[in-house]
């Protein structure tokens, strides 16, 4: 694993500044604020760019967030740390159907177009969320014909949705017992 260095906290320009690829620009993005958008065209297959920045454990990154509604962290599959992103990289935005995917290859993410991407077009991948609090929805803003609503991906929609059902269940279970014993008491 990369040494660990200073994340960035929260500040957007200093991100901004990290260098990448020539073609690759920050401009207002109709997804979200600010987004990666190509100046060139990309084919598929082409690898766009590293998605790169301090790795720093999770409980780093929830004590640096916590309370910050926007992050640029990236989790890697070790289940232990996340990249803090840095550079064009951390401003590509989420999508329900993008035209790139993220792969992890020996503790390195690679941003892979995987289709045809026009000069001038957003770069977005689909996050794929896996994890957080069960009442935060994560909402997904990317206009997609087939958008999910959510920037989790469909396994943990499902994995949530049961988990809503056994809270909700319990929570019954819980107050059918106290009205219960408020009659017993009379």
């Amino acid at each position: 694993m990369p040494k660990t260095l200073p994340p960035y906290k929260h500040n957007r320009d200093t991100r901004k500044q990290a260098v990448g690829p020539s073609h690759l620009v920050i401009r207002h993005s109709k997804i979200d604020s600010e987004g990666c958008h190509t100046t060139q065209a990309i084919k598929k297959g082409e690898v766009v760019v590293e998605y790169s920045g301090p790795r720093i454990t999770i409980k780093q990154a929830d004590a640096l967030y916590d309370d910050h509604p926007r992050t640029y962290l990236f989790g890697l599959t070790d289940g232990k740390h996340v990249i803090d992103g840095e550079g064009v990289a951390a401003f590509i935005n989420h999508s329900c159907d993008p035209n790139c995917e993220a792969d992890e290859i020996k503790g390195r993410v690679w941003i892979t177009a995987i289709k045809d991407i026009e000069a001038g077009e957003e770069v977005t991948y689909d996050y794929n969320l896996y994890d957080g609090d069960l009442d935060d929805a994560s909402l997904c803003s990317c206009g997609a014909r087939e958008c999910r609503g959510s920037m989790y991906s469909e396994a943990e929609l499902e994995r949530r949705a049961k988990a809503l059902r056994r809270r909700t269940q319990r929570l019954k279970k819980k107050m059918s017992r106290g009205k219960g014993s408020e009659k017993s008491a009379l």
